[in-house]
């Protein structure tokens, strides 16, 4: 097909969606992003929970826009028996389908894992909840917070000595924006190779004690905790935030060729020999000494002074944006993170772009995240063909809407 007509490198992989809030649906929009057709199934009345978020632009809430571009909305009422038999015959014709019901909520809808594949043996069932399929906690609910806390990650976040703080990024649900996706795409790949499709359990409990990374294995290392330590690193320094005379700018040191960088680019080449912070051990034990010996410096300098000279002197760092500033900056113009598309209620709006890009291959515009229902007949028609007179059935039934 031609370049005007490429969804990406999932095109023609279809997706039933049954999420809502943010884990789920962050898993499905990846999958859109990449190109898949993804229906989002919701129920009548208020749809997604998040389209009740306020704030509202035009009864449209800013939560469901940021995480359902590029989807299709059904509506229907998987509490009756005629609605669980429209989603079966929607699952029969489908690549992947995603939930983030508690465990067994699906079972007893008739719509799990073991009844769909019965129906569909290619099917990829990605279930995605707090605490997984099996362990004490399965039934117990979750939320973003909930799962920081439990994870050990909100422990080692906040200001040195402080209480530990939740970090302003919800990890604990988008943690299942990327296992989902890639325990997907790997069965998707397997079934190229069996023919069959399985079930994948995300937890997004897993998944943030996937994140915490060397964090964990300092643990293991050190018989400790890792204990919260602001903008800064556990072992390298200086890593973090530093004073400017018009506000505060981030430096960091990796290795001993950074430190001589940093010395040279502030003006104080002695001390990248200094026997008090020429190793990376030594400068961890006079960690003090070696922040105020930094912020003596950069606080004499403003922000943008500061980013001339590390940039001169290859120095990692980075001035400290806003959300605003940060989306509108060069680097996020010129990869086009931020662009515009057409909102059934809203008109022309802005919306962040596609995280991933195909050099070579462009693809067209992200679609506007739906208003409730307004893809039910196309769907209902186009992909069951059912006719506007049994449409009309099933909507005067309340079975969908």
């Amino acid at each position: 097909m031609s370049a005007a007509h490429w969804a990406g490198p999932l095109q023609g992989v279809r997706v039933l969606d049954f999420t809502r809030v943010l884990a789920g649906p962050a898993a499905a929009l990846a999958l859109a992003d990449l190109g898949a057709e993804v229906w989002k199934v919701e129920p009548p009345g208020t749809g997604d929970d998040t389209r009740l978020f306020p704030p509202f632009r035009e009864d449209v809430s800013h939560y469901f826009l940021s995480v359902n571009r590029g989807k299709k909305s059904i509506v229907i009422d998987l509490k009756t028996e005629a609605g669980v038999a429209l989603a079966k015959d929607l699952a029969a014709r489908c690549d992947i389908l995603i939930e983030n019901y508690r465990p067994g909520v699906t079972d007893r809808l008739g719509l799990g894992y073991e009844a769909l594949s019965a129906i569909n043996p290619r099917l990829i069932y990605c279930a995605i909840s707090g605490f997984g399929m099996t362990g004490p906690l399965r039934d117990r609910p979750s939320f973003d917070i909930v799962l920081q806390a439990m994870s050990g990650a909100l422990s080692v976040n906040g200001e040195a000595g402080g209480a530990p703080t939740k970090l302003g990024l919800p990890l604990g649900d988008l943690v299942g924006g990327v296992n989902g996706p890639i325990g997907i795409l790997a069965a998707l790949y397997e079934r190229s190779v069996t023919g069959r499709g399985r079930l994948i359990d995300v937890s997004l409990l897993d998944g943030m004690f996937g994140m915490l990374g060397y964090l964990a294995q300092l643990a293991f290392f050190t018989g400790k905790d890792p204990q919260p330590q602001g903008s800064q690193h556990p072992n390298l320094v200086p890593y973090g935030t530093f004073p400017a005379r018009d506000g505060s700018i981030i430096i960091a040191c990796l290795t001993n060729g950074f430190w001589a960088r940093i010395c040279n680019a502030l003006g104080m080449p002695e001390f990248t020999s200094d026997p008090r912070f020429d190793t990376l051990e030594r400068r961890h034990d006079n960690r003090s000494e070696v922040n105020e010996l930094i912020a003596t410096v950069t606080r004499t300098k403003t922000v943008q002074e500061l980013v001339d000279v590390l940039v001169e002197h290859e120095v990692p760092h980075a001035p400290i944006l806003g959300i605003q500033e940060a989306l509108s900056q060069p680097q996020a113009v010129a990869r086009q993170m931020v662009v515009e598309t057409d909102h059934e209620v809203l008109g022309r709006i802005p919306i962040v772009n596609r995280p991933i890009k195909f050099p070579g291959d462009d693809q067209p515009m992200p679609a506007a995240p739906p208003v409730l229902g307004q893809h039910t007949d196309e769907i209902l028609r186009d992909v069951l063909g059912l006719t506007p007179e049994q449409i009309d059935q099933l909507r005067n039934t309340k079975v969908v809407a």
